[in-house]
């Protein structure tokens, strides 16, 4: 097993993005809107262009005097800037590549579905997190994003969709925190956004929370935290074996909270909200794919969450740059399944899309291309 990158939990300093919209909570809008000499009323204006609308061009925004919105542009600086889009699947996944104000690179990846339209977010510049399989991880953290760049993230792609990127006009509907980063090492910036991700129109979004899943590889105490908050958005918790001997180096932070602690922190947030856990696992040939494996799997999350508060997550691993690691077998992953089904566990294989634009689970490393 190679050795893993020492884990990042603080981030290195950098000058943040300037204040945004997105940023706010509805209740301070008015405040920072009188700031620049306005009329607390037009924050209501404001926003039902943003977060109703889609907008952030303010000469879109018509029912605002001219001076008015050069004023505002205070309020709406640019967050992330396009820099490349790649298309795959006929069209159906779209992966951007964005530029922060200070250069640093991340990725989102639209995907159309025939029951819904998904979009796969980052909540940071990289990660800290150092998973030998992923990317991401090995590249290292650059910062975390701001509220505002995460949320912009979800705008633009609502907007996106909506004009029909994906071949015909279609409403975004579920968003997923599995991009660059470890949302909850972003914590108060990621629960943020969340809110402004699920609040109505035009305080924020109208996303259901129902539609939006937050991944995670165990912070046991910020996922306590995120149990208390009052959103039931779906944990997903990126376990990827069951047994803490190989998961500590599979998946770093194990040394800190272990299999049996991140288990009963998910069995937690599942009776706290009511909404089932996902349990991601990326399937390794010759690494994670065994057998015994699959029965340990099953009985653990038996055992600690429960059968019907839970459910696996099958990733087949996907390739990245430099790794020997790869995919298991078809029938070694079958077998996983119907192992894991036997022990009374739903689980389901995920399906695999962007391999070829290096938009699929594990492959985000933000590289700008020519």
């Amino acid at each position: 097993m190679p050795t893993p990158l020492p884990l990042v939990f603080d981030e290195p300093k950098r000058a943040l993005p300037p204040r945004h919209l997105a940023d706010l909570a509805p209740a301070d809008r008015k405040a920072a809107v009188s700031e620049l000499g306005l009329p607390g009323f037009r924050a209501d204006q404001l926003a039902r262009h943003y977060f109703g609308r889609l907008t952030a061009d303010l000469d879109e925004m018509t029912d605002l005097p001219a001076a008015a919105r050069q004023t505002l542009a205070a309020l709406l600086p640019p967050l992330v800037t396009p820099v490349t889009e790649q298309v795959c699947d006929d069209g159906q996944t779209r992966k951007s590549l964005w530029r922060g104000h200070d250069g640093v690179l991340a990725e989102s990846v639209l995907m159309g579905y025939p029951d819904r339209t998904t979009v796969c977010i980052s909540s940071q510049a990289g990660c800290g997190m150092a998973c030998p399989f992923c990317a991401t991880g090995q590249g290292g953290l650059q910062r975390n994003l701001t509220t505002g760049e995460i949320v912009d993230q979800v705008r633009q792609a609502a907007r996106a969709a909506r004009d029909g990127v994906l071949g015909k006009p279609t409403r975004l509907s579920n968003i997923v925190f599995m991009g660059m980063g470890e949302p909850l090492a972003n914590y108060k910036r990621v629960v943020a956004a969340l809110r402004r991700i699920t609040e109505p129109a035009p305080e924020g979004l109208g996303i259901s929370a129902r539609g939006v899943t937050v991944s995670t590889v165990g912070l046991v105490p910020a996922i306590d935290k995120l149990a208390a908050e009052g959103l039931p958005v779906t944990l997903a918790v990126s376990l990827h074996c069951p047994d803490d001997e190989l998961r500590d180096t599979l998946v770093p932070v194990n040394n800190r909270w272990n299999i049996a602690e991140v288990l009963g922190a998910a069995r937690r947030y599942a009776q706290a909200t009511g909404r089932r856990v996902s349990i991601e696992y990326a399937l390794i040939r010759d690494v994670n794919d065994q057998p015994w494996r699959a029965d340990l799997l099953g009985k653990v999350l038996r055992q600690q969450i429960g059968a019907k508060r839970v459910h696996v997550n099958l990733i087949p691993l996907n390739p990245t740059p430099g790794s020997e690691w790869d995919a298991s077998p078809k029938p070694v992953e079958r077998e996983f399944v119907r192992r894991v089904e036997a022990a009374g566990i739903s689980c389901t294989v995920r399906d695999t899309r962007g391999q070829e634009i290096d938009a699929a689970c594990g492959q985000l490393a933000a590289t700008a291309r020519p």
